[in-house]
């Protein structure tokens, strides 16, 4: 006996796509609206009188920020605009207003047990040794002799973006500590998430009924956007780590808390070492020791194992 499909998936499917066309089209305008919004701001900042010569100090700030006083914080601000223009404004429109959903329906449980939270902070610490050795693998990276210009254009991008990291992560006083730990810690957990997870993951959810799939393929998404190739492989886990956590939870604040510990850990542990107050330097690219891989990888199993019994999957559609 045949049974009929359901009479939405005919218009379930374009539907979805369109709506996510929509997303990329608000995406695109809060990115133009940001760029001139940040060279507006960072003319007035950087004392420029305008004209070309103020574009030419933000052209300069974004190639060379090392030669442009007060360079660091014009770079930070520059971040920040970039991420709450790009992630998470569009996003919060997109929801509000084509979605008609509020921004309290990005929860799917009233209430988080403390022990959910605890789990979180332990397993992204717990990940954190295995990922960089995955890594240091994924930075190993060696493409066919047929893809050499297409290697050679991604080592530049790797390299370029490798250059504007190691510039804003060089910090030494606590003023410049509260303004990495916002524009690197918090800025990007809050609209990151809200976007990738809240909207995107939701949305491929809705549309495939497979949550692995939505998570995973989020999390790629997630991964690519930062066009930072030779780092693709580790991105995408970590999205895919909060994808679940998301989905397990039913929290989006989770997400964010989670994606808040991974890229607060970072700037907390460089300022400690700038103050020497620790040796160890987080950015050094040494080996990580195969055994502390391995005990991570079973120390984040078996977290994850834990949080998943402790909750289980929750349908966010």
């Amino acid at each position: 006996m045949q049974h009929d499909a359901p009479l939405s998936l005919p218009s379930r499917v374009p539907n979805t796509w369109r709506s996510l066309l929509v997303l990329v089209g608000f995406i695109l305008v809060g990115m133009s609206v940001g760029n001139m919004l940040a060279v507006l701001i960072l003319m007035k900042f950087l004392g420029s009188d305008g004209g070309m010569a103020g574009i030419g100090i933000v052209s300069t700030l974004i190639q060379s920020p090392g030669e442009v006083p007060n360079g660091w914080y014009g770079l930070m601000i520059l971040q920040a605009i970039s991420h709450v223009t790009t992630f998470l404004i569009p996003p919060l429109l997109y929801w509000t207003y084509i979605e008609r959903r509020r921004l309290p329906d990005f929860q799917t449980r009233a209430f988080t047990s403390p022990q959910f939270w605890g789990l979180t902070l332990l397993v992204v610490l717990a990940f954190m040794p295995l990922n960089g050795l995955i890594i240091e693998w994924n930075e190993g990276l060696i493409l066919p002799d047929a893809l050499s210009r297409l290697e050679q254009w991604m080592r530049g991008k790797e390299d370029q973006m490798a250059d504007v990291t190691k510039f804003l992560t060089n910090f030494d006083t606590p003023v410049q500590f509260a303004v990495a730990m916002f524009v690197i810690g918090v800025l990007p957990a809050i609209g990151e998430e809200v976007l990738f997870r809240g909207v995107l993951q939701r949305k491929l959810m809705e549309h495939w009924v497979n949550p692995h799939l939505a998570i995973w393929v989020a999390a790629a998404i997630f991964s690519a956007i930062h066009v930072q190739f030779y780092g693709f492989i580790p991105r995408m886990l970590l999205g895919a780590l909060f994808g679940y956590l998301y989905y397990w939870s039913g929290s989006l604040w989770v997400a964010i808390f989670a994606h808040f510990v991974n890229n607060g850990f970072m700037v907390l542990m460089l300022y400690l070492h700038h103050q020497k107050m620790v040796d160890y330097n987080i950015e050094d690219n040494e080996s990580v020791p195969w055994s502390a891989a391995l005990v991570s990888l079973v120390a984040t199993c078996a977290l994850l194992y834990g949080i998943w019994k402790q909750n289980g999957p929750k349908n966010l559609a």
